[in-house]
């Protein structure tokens, strides 16, 4: 933690209901394709998954992704997600590359 961010400074129970709303709305949101998060940001709901396990969470991946999809993560899978483009691999690949180290 670095004292000077403001991130850090947060009220745990103020960045818990806004982590809480950010997944609520993505679970709401599933024309937000995951690759073309993964495009645009550099991450997506499974990242979502893996940073609560790297947080603490006591499941496994599974249970990680079914907290943030909001089901089990085939169902969803087969319920929403389409088949990636070329163009959105490769926009994917390169903004990945843009992230910090460990993210």
């Amino acid at each position: 933690m670095n004292d000077s961010d403001p991130i850090d400074a947060l009220d745990d129970e103020v960045a818990a209901a806004a982590f809480r709303r950010l997944v609520r709305h993505l679970q709401h949101r599933h024309d937000a394709q995951n690759i073309d998060l993964m495009g645009l940001a550099g991450f997506c709901r499974n990242c979502l998954a893996d940073w609560i396990r790297d947080a603490g969470f006591a499941g496994d991946r599974a249970q990680a992704r079914a907290a943030i999809h909001g089901m089990p993560f085939d169902e969803w899978k087969a319920q929403y997600q389409s088949e990636a483009t070329p163009e959105q691999i490769a926009r994917m690949e390169e903004s990945v590359k843009k992230n910090a180290p460990g993210h």
